[in-house]
């Protein structure tokens, strides 16, 4: 791999987690193990992760529970489930759910990694074709040129600003976790850096503030919510 990509794994079977870690380093990638469903997302919201490797029945938070709240805060991060279930009701739950791929026990480890290379390869095809202009009310935003115009005026954003707005706007009208918005823009969730999100949340609204229809709302405890007017 041309890079250490970083995959959360959750697994309640100690051995099988270990045993899937060790293999997952051998093979080149960085992976954390947890337990259960609770660690995994607390863990998820503390770093940030190319794809989630689930198992189903686990305690505290099953996987397709952890899958959701994840789903919540990255709607685009790949994830694998890894499940003894074999009914086809338990196999069409997990895709509709949003899982990446289903890969029922016992399998082969060497058939675990084909189907994550897979995912990956798919991932980054799309990385391609990621939205650059995105419509807000009656702004415009440019994420290459950095620019959010009206009919009337341009305004040309720090990268701070553009990369802030941008996961607004690829959260629009949901809420944006304040934790995960820190470990993408910021790497580190440390006090300094969320006052200083703090301050770009500021900054953004007045530049939007000619458009009464659109607001950033903070969201106590969890993090920001970008209001726009449906369809938008």
């Amino acid at each position: 791999m041309d890079e250490k990509l970083r995959i959360l794994l959750c697994e309640d079977d100690e051995n099988l987690g270990m045993l899937l870690r060790e293999y997952l380093q051998a093979k080149g990638y960085t992976a954390d193990l947890c337990p259960d469903g609770e660690a995994g997302y607390k863990a998820f919201l503390k770093n940030m992760y190319d794809m989630c490797v689930f198992d189903v029945m686990m305690p505290k938070k099953d996987g397709f529970t952890l899958a959701q709240e994840i789903r919540s805060v990255n709607a685009d991060i790949p994830i694998i489930f890894l499940t003894a279930k074999t009914l086809k009701e338990d196999e069409i739950e997990a895709f509709k759910i949003g899982a990446d791929d289903y890969v029922t026990k016992p399998f082969i480890m060497g058939v675990l990694m084909s189907r994550i290379e897979a995912v990956f390869r798919r991932v980054r095809g799309k990385k391609g074709k990621d939205c650059t202009f995105y419509r807000i009310g009656k702004f415009t935003f440019d994420t290459q040129k950095q620019i959010l115009a009206t009919p009337e005026k341009e305004t040309r954003l720090t990268t701070k600003e553009s990369e802030l707005l941008a996961l607004l706007c690829q959260h629009a009208n949901e809420i944006l976790q304040r934790d995960y918005a820190l470990k993408t823009i910021w790497i580190d969730d440390n006090y300094f850096n969320a006052r200083s999100m703090d301050v770009y949340i500021t900054k953004l609204r007045k530049h939007l503030k000619d458009d009464p229809t659109i607001e950033i709302i903070n969201i106590h405890g969890k993090g920001y919510k970008l209001i726009v007017p449906d369809g938008e």
